[in-house]
């Protein structure tokens, strides 16, 4: 049985669209919606509204990584003239880190947390419950983020600005 070469061509391309049909699906990358998504998912568990992508706070973050680019240090940027709250992310050389790495991370900290006391009960060390509580920050309505590579191998830097500000002394997060 001979094939035209359309037909050739049109097996081809099904075969290649059914072979990409049975990939898993790739992890979240760094896109404003990976970010939003990542965010939103921690709300809903705690039944706080959603957030969306600001381009502004966006803006900021992207301007304060690239300050970072240089040195890959984790110094907050104080918030700027808007005073957005924030929170860092630092991944060593070696591994593409990404949006889901910082959220997930940031959201670990749930386990710290008693909402009942709004206690923190994380060990000493650089753990605690404000990078989590700040994700799920029930005031916070937009949010804003960007990840750098940072020169000499100094590993990926990633910020995520919230506005408004979370993390206000003597209020509950949700």
């Amino acid at each position: 049985m001979a094939y035209s070469l359309k037909q050739a061509c049109l097996a081809i391309a099904l075969a290649a669209i059914a072979i990409a049909a049975m990939a898993p699906p790739c992890a979240a990358q760094n896109s404003p919606q990976d970010y939003v998504n990542l965010h939103n998912a921690a709300r809903a568990e705690v039944g706080v509204g959603a957030v969306s992508w600001d381009d502004t706070v966006a803006a900021y973050a992207e301007s304060y990584a690239a300050q970072r680019q240089g040195d890959c240090a984790g110094m907050h940027s104080g918030g700027g003239p808007n005073h957005y709250g924030e929170n860092l992310y630092w991944g060593p050389a070696g591994k593409d880190w990404s949006a889901s790495d910082a959220v997930d991370l940031w959201v670990a900290e749930k386990q710290y947390y008693d909402h009942d006391t709004n206690t923190c009960t994380a060990p000493s060390g650089p753990l605690g419950c404000g990078h989590y509580t700040q994700v799920v920050w029930r005031d916070t309505t937009a949010i804003g983020c960007a990840r750098v590579v940072c020169d000499n191998n100094a590993g990926v830097f990633i910020i995520c600005n919230y506005n408004p500000a979370g993390n206000v002394n003597g209020e509950i997060p949700y």
